[in-house]
């Protein structure tokens, strides 16, 4: 990634993975409080620190009601008109989501120019929830109208939000992407990577022909933008007859420049942003006003309906057991575990407690990562169930999900593999249904010999949320059960009768 352009108009040659340590020059104590926040403040202070960072805080603009309507029926029309739209994104669509921008009044660059406290995260980075803007893209994707998506951001949010990823270039990479350089499989993960600068990882790729280290996605000031993500950008660009940028300064080089390339082939490009940028007076529309504010107008004048966002985490129940030399007792351990690896946290649990149907056995409660519970059994015992009630952490849109794992010492099952599309699109259905989270289901069961053990990998529903006119409204903030019963029946219609989701050039996990 490229630096942005000094006030002589010479581009500045100091480094970029200064782009997630280099905003801050703060003392120890303020690094740790930004730490222990944790949201767009969380990958910040791991970039290398970066004097110029252009212009910052500078003056919003909000075009008056009757001229912002204009403006938003004016970018309908050039949208419904359009053969090959593609949308360039910033950090503007997702002030909403809860990430700081960079250079907006209180953006994390302004304030550290001005020598002021950065603001306190509302929620940990990796639960934030795709924004009204994301959701409406996806949308738009799914009618056929946009054909690319292009973005600076780093927050995962639009792969998140169900964008494919053959029609979506991260230029400056992904937090929660790992990516393999022998194979090029990369690793969609739901915690943030630890590192940034395109670093090895502590996890391996998974392809056995590979099972080289994995690197962190993250650009810094001096990396070049990666050709597979530069290449087709640049590409839709040439192709497009119109390019809407979202919430962008435009002015971080060489990416700012990709828009103007649809002028040459008779496109248009459009800019939504509340500040000026300095590509204003090459486009033909430039509108003023929140993101989400605009795109929502125009999903209305287009007659789209913005479907809900269901956020479904993976997790896996590993039970392993064995007979004691005395062949009296089974000596057994059932431990929760990350798909990702089995030495990763689980960023969305808090803590598991245990209980059991026979009623004879002691319950516990398991509060700190690795969530292992470890037992001796007579070998005579009958069959019963072990049931985890996990509750989950800030973030997440309700307290817990209960998973019961039955145990059988006497006799295995089989290995079994349900379709992740199919069961992930009943979990969603079932969740906007009943307005509510913590629903789950199992994707797949392997039984293996050496050690006995049965490993369960399960989906779990742990956010939902809706997008209308007057409010977002999210799971576990009180404001679901106010939904209007016409609401519930028309988005469970449209439920039904939606595709199934798209199938990305990426793994979600590791396993």
């Amino acid at each position: 990634m490229k630096n942005p352009i000094n006030t002589n108009g010479e581009q500045q040659t100091t480094s970029t993975c200064s782009f997630i340590r280099s905003f801050f020059r703060f003392d120890l104590t303020q690094l740790n409080t930004i730490n222990r926040s944790a949201m767009s403040l969380g990958y910040a202070e791991k970039l290398s620190y970066i004097e110029d960072v252009g212009n910052v805080g500078m003056t919003e603009i909000h075009d008056p009601p009757h001229i912002l309507q204009e403006k938003i029926e004016r970018l309908t029309r050039m949208i419904r008109k359009s053969k090959h739209l593609v949308v360039f994104t910033g950090a503007g669509i997702s002030t909403s989501c809860g990430i700081p921008d960079f250079r907006g009044p209180t953006g994390i660059w302004t304030l550290q120019r001005g020598g002021s406290a950065l603001p306190e995260a509302s929620l940990p980075f990796h639960r934030a929830m795709p924004s009204r803007t994301h959701m409406a893209l996806v949308e738009l994707e799914r009618a056929g109208i946009l054909k690319f998506v292009i973005s600076q951001n780093i927050d995962g949010l639009h792969l998140r939000s169900g964008i494919p990823r053959e029609k979506l270039s991260e230029l400056h990479g992904n937090s929660f992407m790992e990516k393999c350089t022998s194979c090029g499989i990369e690793y969609f993960r739901d915690f943030e990577v630890e590192s940034v600068g395109l670093k090895e990882t502590p996890r391996r790729c998974s392809n056995a022909d590979c099972d080289v280290k994995l690197k962190d996605t993250v650009l810094d000031w001096e990396d070049a933008l990666p050709f597979e993500e530069m290449n087709p950008a640049e590409v839709h660009c040439q192709m497009a007859d119109v390019v809407l940028c979202l919430g962008t300064s435009l002015q971080i080089t060489p990416a700012c420049n990709l828009p103007l390339k649809c002028l040459p082939g008779g496109g248009k490009f459009v800019i939504v942003n509340l500040q000026k940028t300095p590509k204003d007076k090459k486009a033909s529309l430039v509108i003023h006003g929140f993101v989400d504010k605009v795109i929502g107008g125009v999903m209305d004048l287009l007659n789209l309906r913005i479907r809900p966002f269901v956020r479904i985490d993976l997790l896996q129940t590993i039970f392993t057991h064995a007979m004691s030399l005395d062949q009296r007792y089974v000596n057994w351990t059932l431990r929760l575990a990350s798909v990702h690896d089995k030495r990763a946290p689980i960023p969305f649990i808090k803590s598991v407690e245990v209980s059991f149907s026979d009623h004879t056995m002691k319950e516990a409660v398991l509060d700190k990562h690795p969530f292992q519970l470890k037992r001796r059994t007579v070998w005579k015992t009958e069959p019963f169930d072990v049931i985890f009630q996990v509750n989950f952490g800030e973030g997440c849109g309700c307290m817990c999900s209960r998973i019961k794992i039955p145990i059988d010492f006497h006799t295995s099952r089989d290995d079994l593999t349900r379709d992740r599309d199919h069961v992930f699109g009943k979990l969603k259905s079932k969740a906007i249904k009943s307005s509510s989270c913590g629903q789950n289901s199992v994707i797949e069961r392997k039984m293996m010999t050496s050690p006995k053990s049965e490993v369960i990998i399960r989906a779990v529903v742990t956010n939902i949320r809706w997008y209308d006119e007057i409010t977002v409204k999210t799971s576990g903030a009180g404001s679901l059960s106010k939904c209007s019963l016409k609401r519930r029946k028309e988005v469970k219609n449209e439920t039904e009768a939606a595709r199934k989701l798209p199938k990305g050039q990426y793994r979600h996990n590791k396993l």
